[in-house]
């Protein structure tokens, strides 16, 4: 008798801002390379995490959250999202299953049907959170999103503690292809470890930091040093004099304190000692600059 067929192939995973994309990415892969913050927004570039199974291979795209976007930053950011569509076997839509507004559902589903609409292939919808509904209100909820597209799926799932994500997974195996496997087992990324540490050091700015500060630093990694200690330079960029008086702090204590938390994480994901030495950097509407943008893979 023969073998099922390997399947491979490629999953987007879409949604508004701050719904969980980045956890359940993590989930999935079971270990972290995507940052997540309690603050939207977080995602700037697309990741790509691989997960290998028995007989199946999903290479999962990350995306930055769909958001109406006023600047250029913002814009590159849907951008790089929308044209993870068009390289895509499936669509994993993730909603928020806790935000339904009932005093906006028509601009809502409005605004979630444009972006469905330019999708070409299967979506499933996974419903984020079910663990804050009891299930007389989750299914009102399932109900209202299965009315704005035809989903192929409607899981439920809590992506924070891994909740149903198995069968997620099994639903968007369903959906590939059949194809070779890319990648060996014990790849989960193709991002690079100095990608890995810019993103973990933004992360401890977000945490950090308040207001209009997280959005307006990037990270740029100057050296990496591989070695026991690793020896890595970076160098964060801010748009005002008065951003770095506040990254710095008092006698540089904000600063020590994110370099001290950043190696840390660092330290976990190399398996080694490491050595982070960070500056702060004005370089003035770094937002709005193509060019920069474009260097820091933006754009």
């Amino acid at each position: 008798m023969n073998s099922a067929p390997h399947r491979s192939g490629v999953v987007a995973i879409i949604g508004l801002p701050n719904v969980g994309k980045s956890t359940l990415l993590n989930q999935l892969l079971r270990q972290k390379i995507a940052i997540v913050t309690p603050k939207p927004q977080t995602t700037r570039n697309r990741i790509m995490g691989i997960v290998t199974g028995s007989g199946y291979q999903i290479i999962l795209l990350d995306t930055p959250g769909l958001h109406s976007a006023r600047e250029e930053m913002n814009r590159q950011m849907v951008r790089v999202a929308l044209e993870s569509l068009s390289d895509a076997d499936a669509v994993l839509f993730l909603a928020d299953s806790t935000e339904v507004p009932v005093a906006k559902q028509e601009q809502w589903a409005e605004e979630l049907r444009g972006y469905l609409d330019r999708v070409a292939c299967p979506v499933v919808l996974a419903l984020n959170k079910m663990d804050l509904l009891p299930s007389e209100r989750l299914l009102p909820v399932i109900d209202w999103y299965r009315g704005l597209h035809a989903f192929v799926a409607i899981v439920p799932i809590s992506a924070l503690h891994g909740t149903r994500v198995d069968a997620l997974l099994a639903e968007l195996v369903g959906l590939l292809p059949e194809g070779p496997q890319y990648y060996p087992d014990d790849t989960p990324t193709d991002v690079s470890e100095r990608f890995i540490a810019a993103e973990t050091i933004r992360e401890k700015i977000f945490l950090r930091t308040r207001d209009e500060i997280p959005y307006s630093t990037a990270v740029v990694i100057d050296t990496f040093e591989e070695g026991n200690p690793v020896v890595i330079r970076a160098t964060i960029l801010v748009e005002r004099d008065s951003q770095k008086g506040i990254l710095v702090g008092q006698k540089g204590a904000m600063l020590a304190a994110i370099r001290k938390s950043a190696a840390a994480d660092i330290e976990r994901l190399l398996d080694c000692r490491v050595r982070l030495h960070l500056w702060v950097k004005v370089s003035r509407n770094w937002t709005g600059n193509v060019n920069m943008l474009r260097e820091l893979g933006l754009a």
